[in-house]
């Protein structure tokens, strides 16, 4: 097989699913002047009869965690998705924590897969930080087309492959740095939960891969699949950027003490225009007292609780119904469409047109899914939840 350009203190990039970014399509995706091809809309193999088949490849040094989310998530719809796992010499792999595992096949079975994904791994602070070049040589027999997906440093080794050379990326944003020097031909985006490309998605954080394992749900069998399946990891189907990761405890259930009673009035009156003297009036406490109280239980103001809120049911009517971008707004109580806008932008990084272009359910009538909507490199980006200070 051909090799693409390896980035600088790569060791042997393979060349996978038809060649680097755009190679296969006819684009360049190293031309950020002009749109990027996505190839894996173009190349995607026939799928085979039966589930679609996930295989998660388990490299020295995996983190358990992101070894099991694909299992949790996938394994959870239903049995549309068959998920292996596979070793790269067919040995028993250490893994960070005190345990070792064996996975289940060899790197063979990975030329049978629909859908590749590589969860996080521990990454040395040195110049051997560079992919294994046993676990590039296992990619090296995936079938042409075939989506690839990283999780958290698992990153490091997709870059490995020179697949995202030319192309935005993500991976933990506390390995940055180090990715940036390893791979410099990649456009590295720290403030997203994840990048897709259609043949290659690559997720933030630990996480993050539960948030990109459900857009694949999302992309491959519509928002009903997706949502069932977040509820049975017990998690919301997609994260508001800036909100969950401030909230200290619990939020107490609507219909208990406290502000409770009045989240549940206010939650059936969103279309309305609610200020906090109205809120605090439902209460029965002084607005100093409610608000103090109101971010005690929930981590929010009165008033951030309400924008997330109604931009959830926004979200809710932009994949559900054809309703317009203004009637939408009218819905959830945001003033002007504009206003829609603005917030979902700061919130997920797109316009109501293409969240809905991109999170809608597949029209099972038109025979297939949906295109991300192109950003400047032909990529879909969820945004990720805004850190305060510090890892």
């Amino acid at each position: 097989m051909p090799v693409p350009p390896a980035a600088p203190g790569t060791p042997g990039a393979r060349d996978l699913a038809g060649g680097a970014a755009g190679d296969s399509a006819g684009g360049s995706a190293g031309d950020s002047t002009g749109d990027t091809v996505e190839p894996g809309r173009v190349t995607r193999p026939e799928p085979r009869p039966g589930p679609h088949k996930v295989v998660v490849l388990v490299v020295d040094g995996i983190y358990p965690f992101e070894l099991g989310i694909p299992q949790h998530v996938l394994g959870s719809a239903d049995g549309r998705y068959e998920v292996v796992t596979a070793g790269v010499d067919g040995k028993p792999v250490r893994t960070v924590s005190d345990l070792t595992v064996t996975p289940g096949h060899g790197p063979e079975v990975l030329a049978e897969a629909d859908t590749v994904i590589i969860p996080g791994y521990a990454i040395p602070r040195t110049s051997a930080a560079a992919p294994d070049p046993k676990a590039l040589d296992a990619l090296s027999g995936v079938r042409p087309g075939t989506r690839l997906v990283s999780i958290c440093s698992g990153a490091f080794l997709l870059a490995g492959t020179g697949l995202l050379d030319g192309r935005r990326a993500t991976t933990h944003w506390a390995l940055g740095d180090r990715f940036r020097k390893l791979f410099p031909r990649v456009e590295l985006d720290t403030d997203v939960l994840f990048v897709d490309h259609g043949d290659v998605l690559t997720s933030a954080g630990a996480a993050s891969g539960f948030d990109v394992c459900l857009h694949l749900l999302r992309q491959d069998h519509g928002t009903e699949v997706a949502g069932q399946a977040a509820r049975f990891c017990v998690m919301p189907p997609y994260r508001d950027g800036g909100q969950a990761q401030y909230i200290e405890r619990p939020l107490p259930p609507a219909g208990a003490t406290g502000t409770g009673p009045t989240r549940d009035w206010a939650l059936r009156r969103l279309e309305l225009p609610l200020s906090l003297e109205q809120l605090a009036a439902h209460a029965a406490m002084s607005t100093r007292t409610f608000a103090r109280r109101f971010k005690e239980e929930t981590g929010l103001s009165p008033g951030r609780w309400l924008t997330s809120q109604r931009l959830r049911w926004a979200r809710h009517l932009l994949e559900s119904s054809d309703l317009p971008v203004e009637r939408v707004a009218h819905e959830v109580g945001f003033a002007t469409a504009t206003s829609l806008r603005r917030h979902l932008a700061a919130e997920a990084g797109v316009a109501p047109s293409a969240y809905r272009r991109t999170f809608r359910a597949p029209d099972p009538a038109a025979g297939g899914g949906i295109a991300p909507d192109p950003a400047a490199d032909g990529s879909v980006s969820v945004r990720r939840p805004r850190r305060a200070s510090g890892p």
